[in-house]
């Protein structure tokens, strides 16, 4: 038995060197004794579509069949639209709420959704912390994903290991860099988000145009670099790759191709036989020019006109795409194709696949607070920006109501002073939402890929904003209170910290909670000022309480955080303190607690420590929302488009073409 696996490895080993040869197209009588670690995909008849409201059902793939085998690298290739990155997102179970799919997807012949840590999904755009290095990066991430079992010293290694399988061994401590800062080129971004999946070792491996946006040098080392990912740990790696017009070096990496149009299969294969299929049926490909970018011009149907003689084909491409479809569906490699399916399937004696086990909850929101501080601490917009323009800001508040005074006048100037503060201050607050945005993706692209859940993010965003927005709050909040005189006394100078702090700490949460919701970054916070400003009005300042209309009191008055903060930051202010009534007034003082109810029209009855707490429950609440939100999104709304969409027998009636072979599932 160990004899037959180490035949089959050395066997796959001479095929890549061979450039995929035809012969070894059919597996091996032994290939079913392979080790049960092993992972074997295989899809039949599979359609997938798309319910719209204003054109019904859009076909997106129509009755494909294939397979990947543990080894290979299997290459999906297409013009744009055929449907590449939806058969890639079908067989990895990522399809959006709004899809509906049908057929058989079957890992070592079991009907089963793939576990955590068994497969992995590298996007097509590079989602990364530009601030981190390779190494901290990839730590980082072998830290949330990696048991609690595994030593930190074997974490350490694996991550170091899988940066050399890569290439990266040089470039380990250069940042990995983005806008306004240099770091590492296009090609080592794509192998680092490389790295980021395959440090649990996955069996199963999922690319979405690994090779996009880069030159042809980048994607040959990229691509040859995945190709040869087998051979550094003796494990046999199933992968799959969409890719839109590798060069003729990258597709001799490839060992089977499968070409769609239109989302119909035009060709399932070896890579090597393609050619030769195209040829049989009158579209040979010229001699030195590279195999994919015949097929792809053969079967592009976007630009029906023959740009090197600037007149129309006097065929179609319709009619070419239709002529290969049926050509490879009357095939004898056809018939193989389906044979090895149903081969693999009837012999997937394998047990089902078992997930993982990955670090504890505990575990990750502590490595997520310490991979979040660093960024905040390394990305200068992110708190220290603001912590300047905070500073330059109180020291305007200290100059303008520098001294303020106790006379009758200074009440109007405490309240104006202390209102700017609660609210256009926290407001600014907003100016974080850009590095924000930027985590949001790389949690976006975390969470999908299952190193760990919204809870544990959360708690770590929350606890490593938590210094920064207090030394925010702190600093400039020492200016602006001392220089304008203030009430003395520390208990009133911490309440008045102790509230700022609450509200940046608030607003932080409000911006995620709308972050969740809206899609684009300019959407974003012209939503969240928009909800800042509407709350502002209402808080009972620039219109007192008694004079709110009734659609601002109930319940816009209530529900605004800011009028917590004014009361809060009032009570604490114009409590026992004395200021000179009026000309004509009997009395030659009135208090503090008169002006709070007689001038400001505030509630009394409770203190200031009450509007405190009721600030804190505020971001607690919005931080459960923006869980709520997401968790919402994973099952409420597939739920719901799942109850509304047509079912799976209205749509393939929608979909047959009666212009199309009557044979489509074969």
């Amino acid at each position: 038995m160990m004899k037959t696996g180490m035949d089959t490895t050395t066997t796959n080993r001479d095929y890549q060197s061979r450039v995929h040869e035809v012969e070894l197209e059919t597996c091996d009588p032994d290939e079913p004794k392979e080790p049960r670690n092993d992972f074997t995909l295989t899809w039949e008849d599979m359609w997938v579509m798309v319910s719209n409201k204003s054109k019904g059902v859009k076909p997106i793939l129509q009755g494909v069949t294939g397979y990947a085998r543990p080894g290979e690298l299997l290459a999906i290739m297409g013009p744009s639209g055929c449907g590449k990155s939806t058969l890639l997102d079908a067989l990895a179970g990522r399809l959006s709420s709004n899809i509906r799919q049908t057929g058989d997807i079957l890992v070592n012949g079991h009907k089963q959704a793939l576990a955590y840590g068994t497969s992995a999904y590298v996007m097509q755009d590079d989602v990364l912390i530009t601030t981190l290095t390779v190494r901290e990066a990839v730590y980082y991430t072998a830290q949330l994903q990696l048991p609690d079992s595994m030593p930190i010293s074997e974490k350490r290694e694996r991550a170091e290991t899988v940066i050399r399988e890569m290439g990266l061994q040089d470039a380990m401590d250069t940042r990995i860099g983005g806008w306004g800062t240099k770091g590492l080129s296009g090609g080592q971004k794509r192998r680092v988000s490389i790295c980021l999946e395959i440090v649990t070792r996955p069996k199963l491996l999922f690319l979405d145009e690994p090779t996009s946006g880069l030159d042809s040098a980048a994607s040959y080392y990229v691509m040859s670099s995945i190709a040869s990912l087998d051979h550094g740990d003796g494990i046999r790696r199933t992968i799959i790759a969409s890719i839109h017009q590798p060069s003729s070096e990258v597709f001799q990496l490839f060992h089977n191709l499968c070409l769609l149009s239109s989302g119909r299969t035009v060709y399932f294969g070896p890579a090597s036989a393609a050619t030769e299929f195209f040829a049989s049926n009158g579209f040979p490909c010229p001699t030195l020019q590279n195999p994919s970018d015949h097929f792809l011009k053969t079967i592009n149907k976007d630009f029906d006109v023959d740009i090197e003689q600037g007149a129309p084909r006097k065929v179609s491409t319709e009619e070419v795409i239709n002529t290969l479809v049926k050509s490879y569906r009357s095939s004898p490699n056809c018939q193989k194709v389906l044979g090895e399916v149903a081969k693999i399937n009837e012999q997937g004696h394998g047990a089902p696949v078992k997930e993982r086990s990955q670090a504890k909850f505990v575990t990750q929101c502590l490595v997520l607070t310490r991979r979040s501080s660093l960024n905040m601490y390394r990305d200068r917009g992110y708190y220290w920006l603001r912590l300047a323009i905070y500073v330059t800001v109180a020291f305007g508040l200290g100059t303008i109501y520098f001294n303020i005074g106790s006379t009758y006048g200074s009440i109007q100037a405490r309240g104006s002073l202390l209102v700017f503060v609660a609210s256009f201050l926290t407001f600014m607050a907003i100016g974080g939402f850009p590095s924000f945005v930027e985590d949001m993706k790389v949690f976006a692209r975390e969470r999908l890929n299952g190193h760990y859940g919204t809870g544990a993010f959360v708690i770590g965003n929350t606890l490593s904003s938590m210094p920064y927005l207090l030394l925010i709050s702190l600093i400039p909040g020492a200016i602006a209170y001392y220089l304008t005189g203030l009430q003395r006394g520390w208990e009133h100078f911490l309440y008045f910290v102790a509230v700022l702090f609450t509200c940046m700490m608030l607003v932080e949460s409000l911006m995620m909670a709308v972050a969740s919701i809206v899609p684009t970054f300019l959407m974003g916070i012209i939503t969240g000022a928009g909800i800042q400003a509407l709350m502002i009005l209402g808080g009972g300042f620039f219109r007192l309480p008694n004079d709110l209309p009734l659609l601002w009191k109930y319940p816009l008055y209530y529900i605004a955080f800011h009028r917590y903060a004014y009361e809060g930051l009032f009570k604490n202010e114009f409590k026992g303190l004395k200021f000179p009534s009026q000309a004509g007034n009997k009395a030659s003082f009135i208090s503090g607690e008169q002006v709070l109810t007689g001038f400001w029209q505030m509630d009394v009855e409770y203190s200031k420590w009450v509007d405190l707490v009721v600030l804190i429950g505020m971001v607690i609440l919005y931080r459960v929302m923006f869980l709520a939100i997401v968790k919402c999104s994973e099952v409420v709304m597939p739920a719901l488009v799942a109850c509304i969409s047509v079912t799976p027998e209205q749509t393939k009636k929608v979909m047959m073409n009666p212009s199309d072979d009557k044979s489509v599932h074969g």
